[in-house]
């Protein structure tokens, strides 16, 4: 049975703009269809507001048409003005194939390669776009492109229109590049679907007017919503920066903790964005979070899924396994970049290696020292009480001594009093 891709997109609040509504749902189901979205290589990661559009490809993948990847190795040379406020920084190349390469890693994820006449293609457009001189570029694409196509775009106009910074011929030209990238897709792949952020309204409209202009064929457009929250600002950003993909650039625990947070305004949208649920599961889950939102089940649904899709079962596991460390569960062998990503931001406090060393360092002044108690009476009270833990470990005496054998990674003893107070001793 033929997957009617509009239809699960519509419902998921997926499509903000196509160039044929009419039309392009039996467009799609006509028969399979390749269907492209470019991704900026300026990092060497994706982020998640980049994972829309690639999720985006993953389920055209799964309705059984065939999904290109494109990276901007030449587009990402001059930088996208879209959405900008002033020119950004050029990459050299070098830097450019790096974040290309780090980029398939994760794209790999979630799009299959192998999948036969379905299986989704890797592609930069630095690749053709290296072989043009630029004599050749403007007689033979150049000429295609009229000057007040691109003076119409929203992205253009409002550069010019500032008065605090101007528009580079640079970025001026980035248009015309992407929309070869379009022209280029179909003559070899014919491709003839662009999709992509809404803010690449203009890119991909432009890509449909000059290859209608050059090849005389029809070409079709799709665009679906950037990630914002409910407030209307933007969704994926956290207090050290952006929420990346890369394990390396946001840990599984750090990604797992912000889906787990998201507002109940906001989860909906994502379990619809981001996870291959069904629709009835999700709205099972509209339905309880709407009658019981203190259980949170909507954001431990999502948390668990995102995770999974982006960092695996076995990333999954380590987050979900830091979460119950942060909420009470026995702290093992953890490394200290682990501990580091749990605790980020508990105070901690300093100790000689010394004063855990012989006798070692008394509980007690071990709470007053780490500032979980205004005073060593204070904190004599929280021990007898029951209230007083080490690597959530609760304490039983206060003639309990902590030495080097209680530190957990290398350098770190964390202590707790009641359920969610911490602070943490580190050697100096």
């Amino acid at each position: 049975m033929k997957i009617d891709i509009v239809a699960e997109l519509r419902w998921r609040g997926l499509i903000h703009q196509t160039t044929d509504d009419a039309g392009l749902p039996g467009w799609l189901l006509a028969e399979p269809r390749t269907v492209y979205a470019g991704f900026d290589p300026t990092a060497d990661s994706l982020h998640v507001g980049s994972l829309i559009p690639l999720m985006l490809l993953r389920r055209f993948q799964r309705a059984g048409h065939r999904p290109i990847a494109l990276v901007g190795g030449a587009t990402g040379m001059i930088g996208d003005p879209s959405g900008k406020s002033e020119e950004r920084k050029l990459l050299s190349v070098e830097v450019l194939r790096a974040n290309v390469a780090a980029i398939e890693t994760q794209m790999r994820t979630l799009l299959d390669f192998d999948a036969g006449p379905t299986g989704a293609t890797l592609v930069n457009n630095y690749d053709w776009m290296s072989q043009f001189s630029y004599l050749e570029f403007l007689r033979d694409i150049g000429k295609s492109f009229p000057v007040n196509v691109m003076l119409a775009k929203d992205s253009v106009k409002n550069r010019l229109e500032r008065t605090d910074s101007g528009l580079s011929y640079t970025e001026f030209s980035y248009m015309l590049l992407q929309a070869y990238d379009f022209v280029h897709l179909f003559d070899k792949f014919g491709c003839q679907l662009q999709a992509g952020g809404s803010d690449q309204w203009g890119n991909i409209t432009a890509g449909i007017d000059l290859g209608r202009r050059m090849r005389s064929a029809q070409f079709y457009g799709l665009t679906c919503p950037l990630l914002t929250k409910s407030d209307g600002s933007k969704m994926g950003k956290t207090e050290s920066g952006a929420l990346w993909l890369s394990a390396e650039r946001t840990s599984p625990f750090q990604f797992y903790q912000y889906w787990i947070n998201v507002d109940d305004a906001d989860v909906g949208k994502c379990l619809r964005y981001f996870t291959d649920l069904e629709q009835s599961e999700i709205e099972a889950l509209d339905a309880e979070r709407a009658s019981d939102p203190g259980r949170r089940a909507s954001q431990r649904r999502l948390a668990e899924e995102i995770t999974r899709i982006i960092h695996g079962p076995s990333g999954l596991a380590r987050a979900q396994r830091a979460t119950e460390i942060l909420f009470g569960a026995e702290i093992d062998a953890l490394s200290e970049r682990e501990l580091g990503e749990i605790f980020a931001d508990v105070p901690s406090r300093q100790v000689e290696r010394t004063q855990l060393e012989g006798a070692g360092l008394n509980v007690v002044d071990a709470l007053a020292l780490a500032g979980l108690s205004a005073s060593k009476g204070e904190a004599r009270r929280t021990v007898t009480q029951g209230g007083a833990y080490v690597n959530n470990r609760r304490v039983d005496s206060i003639e309990r001594q902590l030495t080097t054998a209680d530190l957990v990674g290398t350098s770190t003893i964390v202590l707790r009093s009641g359920k969610k107070k911490y602070g943490l001793l580190r050697l100096a």
